[in-house]
């Protein structure tokens, strides 16, 4: 006999068998976007998701079904990676590896810069383009280096574009990314919960259950979240085939997506991109919790500080002059 919880309503509708499960998670979906539709009102709704509607023919049934990262068990991530890997052969002409490394106990990452030496060559803004498959025509980055007048610390002043030789007498370079924020407005504002902060630190995105609606990049005072308005173009040998479901796998069109610290790497050992391609070695990265790491000796000896601390955000990524 079926136990209690397998029985059928009785009218042939399916209820409790798979396909009665993917129409209920599907249903919860629309349900979610139909009340902050309400919320928000018809006409900012509508705009917020326009992307949207022009690219969800080319979303599979499987992927618009499928769970929250969190909600996958073992078995069904194991699918959803497979499916992946063999959507990104056949899209890309690449084979690929996806992992999903989970978070180690008694870890908290950090970041320092230290200001003194950066020299603003954007190389840690290259490193991060190449290692996470970013569209290759827009030149995408999760790093934006700012060149900055000394004696002001105002970014929204700061100079991103700077084509000149560098480093500059009078400037000083100010790489910003992702702050990790242990306060992270983004997560706040998401509508379906697609991003949160990991154990150890890290804000990340389920970009097979983001929406699009970008009010998480509106919502971050480091301008760190960026937005897929289209499908990322890759040449098959410029992709980089160590990938990550939380990281640096291809992400779809009309996703929000973002700097993790490299997670797929730093979860391995392994540090982040950005870092091994600093020429100067301005920037220090490690566990916070160890007392005997790099980021710890940078944090009990120097003048640290954090970008618009008065904002309440907490971030993880701090600066430092050696003076």
């Amino acid at each position: 006999m079926a136990s209690e919880n397998n029985k059928s309503c009785g009218s042939g509708c399916g209820c409790h068998s798979d396909e009665g499960i993917e129409q209920e998670n599907l249903f919860n979906r629309r349900t979610l976007l139909k009340g902050a539709g309400a919320t928000l009102g018809i006409a900012a709704f509508a705009k917020a998701l326009a992307p949207i509607t022009e690219w969800t023919k080319d979303i599979s049934v499987d992927e618009f079904l499928q769970k929250h990262y969190r909600e996958l068990d073992k078995s069904e991530l194991a699918a959803v990676i497979k499916r992946i890997e063999a959507e990104t052969k056949e899209d890309y002409g690449k084979e690929v590896t996806i992992s999903a490394p989970q978070a180690q106990k008694g870890v908290k990452f950090a970041y320092a810069l230290n200001l003194s030496i950066c020299v603003g060559c954007r190389r840690c803004a290259e490193a991060c383009h190449i290692e996470n498959n970013h569209d290759r025509a827009s030149g995408n980055s999760y790093i934006r280096v700012l060149e900055m007048s000394k004696g002001s610390m105002d970014m929204e002043h700061g100079n991103a574009d700077y084509n000149h030789p560098i480093p500059q007498d009078d400037k000083f370079y100010m790489p910003v990314q992702c702050q990790q924020c242990d306060n992270p407005p983004c997560v706040d504002v998401c509508p379906v919960e697609a991003t949160w902060k990991e154990p150890d630190g890290i804000v990340v995105v389920d970009y097979n259950w983001c929406i699009g609606c970008r009010y998480c990049e509106a919502a971050c005072p480091y301008h760190a979240r960026r937005f897929n308005w289209e499908k990322p173009q890759i040449p098959a040998a410029e992709i980089n085939p160590n990938q990550s479901y939380l990281s640096n796998r291809i992400r779809p069109q009309g996703v929000m997506e973002k700097c993790t610290f490299c997670l797929h790497r730093k979860r391995e050992g392994k540090m982040p991109a950005c870092l091994e391609a600093c020429p100067t070695g301005a920037r220090v990265f490690g566990n916070i919790l160890d007392p005997n790491s790099e980021i710890r000796k940078v944090l009990e000896n120097k003048r640290v500080f954090v970008l618009k601390e008065e904002l309440g955000t907490k971030p993880s990524f701090y600066y430092f002059f050696d003076e």
